[in-house]
């Protein structure tokens, strides 16, 4: 292992949002106006109560006090996951990991708030996911595979063949419409 590279990420240290997630709570609740004391002390409540916990076998997630909430996922019931930054996010230097899974719903089954290692979680995501599925990390390419070979990818096979057909009927319709 190189010295100089940076630790790899560990997920499992995490088990609360970053600070920085309450005072975003808190510009976000001024644009309620009126509805200020109520917004923040929701957005309050949800930020005190919120907990993560990254196991072997999936994500945890819970909040709340009145209303307990509590969400695990299984890395193999992951299907995807985005990582969504508005402006004041962008600034802020958060984001919002969405985890998607195949239970039918348009909504994300769990967003992830406060993390500051968003793309690092993001990518250990993806590693756990697929790797629930049984797939291989990508290796890399072999040596000898610098020169370009010939397409192997059945949709780019596809892909041309169907680019050929067309090429063939704007032949023959172009032909037609010359000879009226």
């Amino acid at each position: 292992m190189d010295p100089t590279s940076p630790p790899a990420f560990d997920p499992r240290g995490l088990t609360r949002p970053a600070p920085i997630l309450l005072r975003y709570y808190t510009l976000v609740s001024l644009a309620a106006l009126a509805a200020f004391p109520v917004v923040w002390l929701v957005n309050f409540f949800r930020y005190e109560t919120l907990k993560y916990s990254f196991g072997e076998d999936g994500v945890s997630m819970s909040w709340g006090i009145l209303f307990r909430r509590e969400i695990h996922l299984t890395y193999r019931r992951i299907q995807d996951i985005h990582v969504t930054r508005n402006l004041l996010q962008r600034w802020m230097g958060l984001a919002t990991v969405s985890i998607q899974t195949a239970s039918g719903s348009a909504t994300p089954e769990m967003q992830i708030d406060g993390i500051l290692e968003f793309e690092q979680l993001r990518d250990f995501l993806y590693t756990k996911m697929r790797g629930a599925r049984g797939l291989a990390e990508p290796a890399a390419p072999p040596a000898h595979a610098s020169a370009p070979a010939e397409p192997s990818d059945e949709a780019l096979v596809l892909l041309r063949r169907i680019a050929a057909d067309l090429a063939v009927i704007a032949d023959s319709s172009s032909g037609k419409g010359s000879s009226s």
